[in-house]
C-alpha cells in the first residue's frame, strides 16, 4: 500500500452534515447492509465506481466489468439505487473500446448511469459524445440535488485542471439547490509533496468549490489506493478505490452515497470482492 494511505487514516475528521459509515463487506455476492432507514427516507441513493481499465494487458478486464454489473444489480435489488456514476478510466489507453464497455456492460446496469473521462480514456468532448451522447463536461439535475461533471485529462493522458468557466456557470445554475456534488476523476489538490505526479494542483478550482456552500463533496477516482475521505478546508473529497486494473487496494469495490429527506448525507465504501488481505506489508 502507498504511504498516502497512512496519511489518509491519520487525517480523517468529521464534516458537518456528512456521516462516514464503516466499510461494508459482501459475502458470496450477498451484500450485508446496515439498514439505517427505509428507502423512503432517501431523496437519492447512488453508487460510485471508477477505474475499470478495460483492455489493460494481463488483467481480467471482462471479469472486472462482469463483477461490477453483478454487484450493482444486487445492490439495487437489495436496497435500491437511483443512479450510478462511473468516475473515469473506463478503459486503459484504448478509447476505441469505450463503445464496447458501454454496450456490453454499462448498459446492463439497472438504473441510469453517468460517466466522465479519466486520464486513461484518452477522450475529449467529441469522443465522449460519440459514445455516450453527452460531452466531457455536463450537469445532471436531480431536483434538490445537482451534479456537475468535468473532465480532468487530455487525449494523451495528461492531467489538466477542469474547465473553471464551466464549473462557475454550472455552480451558479445550481446555487439555489441545497446539495451539489462535483465529479472530477483527478482531484484538483495535492495533499502531499509526492502527489505532484499523481494529482493536479488547481488552487483556483478549490477556491471556487469552497465559495459555494451548497457544494457538499467532490467525488474522485484515479488513485486506486484511496477508498476514504480527504479535505480541503471543510470540503470533503471522497474516493472509491477501484473495480479494475492491477494495482491499488487489495479489494475491489464501490462507494454508496445516501441523501436523506432531511438533506443529511451518509456515505460508505463497499468491499465488494471481499478480499480479506487488507493492509498487508512486506519488509
Amino acid at each position: 500500500m502507498s504511504s498516502r494511505k497512512d496519511f489518509l487514516k491519520s487525517s480523517i475528521v468529521c464534516a458537518a452534515g456528512l456521516s462516514l459509515l464503516p466499510a461494508i463487506n459482501t459475502f458470496a455476492g450477498q451484500p450485508v447492509h446496515q439498514h439505517r432507514s427505509s428507502a423512503g427516507k432517501f431523496k437519492l441513493r447512488f453508487a460510485l465506481a471508477s477505474d475499470g481499465h478495460y483492455g489493460q494487458p494481463d488483467t481480467d478486464s471482462d471479469g472486472f466489468y462482469n463483477d461490477l454489473v453483478k454487484w450493482l444489480n444486487k445492490e439495487h435489488q437489495v436496497n435500491h439505487l437511483d443512479m450510478v456514476i462511473i468516475n473515469g478510466d473506463l478503459v486503459h489507453n484504448r478509447p476505441d473500446l469505450l463503445l464496447k464497455v458501454k454496450q456490453t456492460y454499462l448498459d446492463k446496469l439497472p438504473v441510469p448511469y453517468y460517466t466522465i473521462p479519466g486520464n486513461h480514456d484518452f477522450a475529449d468532448a467529441a469522443v465522449w459524445k460519440n459514445v455516450f451522447g453527452y460531452e466531457d463536461k455536463y450537469v445532471v439535475d436531480k431536483g434538490d440535488i445537482g451534479f456537475v461533471f468535468a473532465n480532468t485529462a487530455d487525449t494523451k493522458g495528461g492531467y489538466v485542471c477542469p474547465d473553471g468557466a464551466f464549473l462557475k456557470a454550472s455552480l451558479e445554475q445550481f446555487k439555489a439547490k441545497p446539495i451539489v456534488f462535483v465529479i472530477l476523476h483527478i482531484p484538483p489538490h495535492q495533499w502531499l509533496p509526492e502527489e505532484k505526479t499523481i494529482f493536479v494542483d488547481c488552487p483556483e478550482i478549490v477556491e471556487l468549490l469552497h465559495s459555494y456552500p451548497n457544494v457538499k463533496a467532490a467525488l474522485h477516482g484515479h488513485d486506486h489506493s484511496l477508498d476514504g475521505i480527504r479535505y480541503t478546508g471543510k470540503l470533503p473529497h471522497l474516493f472509491d478505490s477501484h473495480f479494475g486494473g492491477n494495482w491499488g487496494t487489495a479489494y475491489k469495490g464501490y462507494r454508496i452515497v445516501e441523501v436523506g429527506v432531511d438533506n443529511k448525507i451518509s456515505t460508505y465504501q463497499v468491499n465488494a470482492s471481499q478480499n480479506p488481505m487488507l493492509n498487508s506489508f512486506t519488509f
